[in-house]
Formats: structure tokens, C-alpha cells, sequence
């Protein structure tokens, strides 16, 4: 069977404000195996495309020639009482939501527990939350910081950084120092020790995801790092100075991508 039906399918669950599980239900599969579906990963079977044709209303040629069928949202008249389709935009979750308050969160934990290593510096930071972003869109299909990230010479930079950064300064509870990695100039940051830290924008999953990430990640160099966004669909597929697309995840190289995927 043709995989044109990998875009239709995505589409379709968008267009009805369905996650990734619910379908993977109805289909009674796993949500792992829906989404190599959609990612092209994997086949459908005929079976499958039978039920998701009775899921989303279309025919089963439909679903494998990967046609897609404007359905008309709801109906407008128009001056001269002729009857228009008026077409509603789908609200794609990829579009960066930008949690300002959960990113103050974020980078706290993250300087809290890792900030104090020496090969943690400026560059570093914007690697790893870089992956705790895209890494756990990948994973769950949904954002958890939300950052706009661009793609830069030395990898995604958070578009919002310098100004969290300056707002944690301002109410104390970091501080800005520069220093040396080898021979390099580099850029930390610290924690006020005296200022509790709330965790309270993050769910216990998602503290999870980023005790794993910094697991990872965080004894990379500022270089080592670099490197491995630079493999990173999102950034490579990107233009200078453009914002990266959380949707790129989907097509990851195996050296990046964190996705458990079934196969056939």
C-alpha cells in the first residue's frame, strides 16, 4: 500500500482535535505503532485502513491514494445570498506555544542540578533545551517548554533566552559570569542558593524527561553537543535564522531520534 496516506491520516486527526493515542485505540494498537504510521515508518495493513476509513468518513480508495477531501466546516452567505464554504485553519500543535514562565522553571532545574560543571556554559544550555523540547514532542506529541528555537551557525539558539535570563537577573535569582573552558571564553550561569526554586508548571513526567536528558546530554562539550543538533532534521532542513518546525521531528535520523516505533 502506498504510504501518500501518511500526510492524509495526520491531517484528518488534526482536523478532528484527536491525539495520537485515541486513534491508536480505536484502532487498538499501540500509540508507538500509530505514530510510525503517520512518520511512514510503517504499513499499514488493509484491515487497518478499513477502520480508519470508517473513523475519519472516507472511503477506503481515499485513505490509499492518500487523497485528502476538504470537508466544508460551516456554511457563510455572501452578499448576494450565494452559500460559500468558510474553511477553519487546523490548530497544529507543533506551532511553538512558548511557556515563559515554565522556561524560568526549566533552566532553574536544569542549573541547579547541572549547572556547575565546568563544560556547562551558554552554548551547552541552548543544546539541551533544545532536545528536552523536540526530544519530548517526539516522544508524547506534545510541547513542553514550547520554545521558538533558530537555527544558528552553531546549532538551535531559544529565541527568548536573553530575556529570560535578564528577568531572572533582575529579580535575583541567578547570576551571569563569565569564564574560561580550556581555552575558550564562555558564558555560565548561577543559581542564588537563597532563592527557592518552583516546580510548579512541570508535571512529574516531565521532570522525568529532563532528569533523563540531562542524563545524556550533559557531560557533552559545547562542541560535542553542537554536533549532534547539527544531525537534527529540524535544524538541517532549516534556513539561516529561521524558526525550527517541531513537526520535523518525525523524520529524524536514527543518531537523534528517541522514538520507540513498532515494526511490522
Amino acid at each position: 500500500m502506498s504510504k501518500l496516506y501518511c500526510p492524509l491520516i495526520k491531517k484528518l486527526r488534526l482536523e478532528r482535535g484527536w491525539s495520537q493515542l485515541e486513534v491508536a485505540e480505536r484502532l487498538e494498537i499501540s500509540r508507538s505503532s500509530y505514530i510510525a504510521f503517520e512518520q511512514g515508518k510503517r504499513e499499514l495493513t488493509f484491515g487497518e485502513a478499513e477502520v480508519l476509513s470508517q473513523i475519519f468518513d472516507i472511503s477506503f480508495e481515499d485513505i490509499r491514494a492518500g487523497k485528502v477531501v476538504c470537508h466544508e466546516v460551516m456554511q457563510t452567505k455572501s452578499n448576494k445570498n450565494e452559500t460559500k464554504p468558510v474553511v477553519v485553519a487546523e490548530d497544529r500543535i507543533s506551532v511553538p506555544q512558548e511557556r515563559v514562565e515554565k522556561f524560568k522553571q526549566v533552566l532553574l532545574y536544569i542549573l541547579l542540578k547541572i549547572g556547575g560543571k565546568p563544560n556547562v556554559g551558554q552554548t551547552t544550555l541552548y543544546k539541551i533545551l533544545y532536545f528536552i523540547d523536540f526530544d519530548y514532542y517526539e516522544k508524547y506529541d506534545e510541547q513542553l517548554i514550547g520554545a521558538r528555537y533558530i537555527k544558528n551557525t552553531h546549532g538551535p539558539t531559544p529565541v527568548i533566552f536573553a530575556k529570560i535570563i535578564q528577568e531572572l537577573e533582575e529579580s535575583g535569582k541567578l547570576e551571569t559570569i563569565k569564564s574560561k573552558f580550556y581555552k575558550y571564553d564562555q558564558t555560565k550561569y548561577l543559581v542564588n542558593p537563597n532563592e527557592a526554586i518552583s516546580l510548579t508548571e512541570l508535571s512529574g513526567m516531565e521532570i522525568a524527561h529532563i532528569d533523563w536528558e540531562l542524563n545524556r546530554l550533559s557531560d557533552m562539550t559545547a562542541a560535542q553537543i553542537s554536533a549532534l543538533s547539527h544531525k537534527d532534521t529540524p535544524w538541517f532542513i532549516a534556513k539561516d535564522r529561521q524558526v525550527l518546525d517541531y513537526e520535523f521531528v518525525f523524520y529524524r535520523p536514527v543518531e537523534t531520534s528517541v522514538g520507540e516505533y513498532d515494526q511490522l
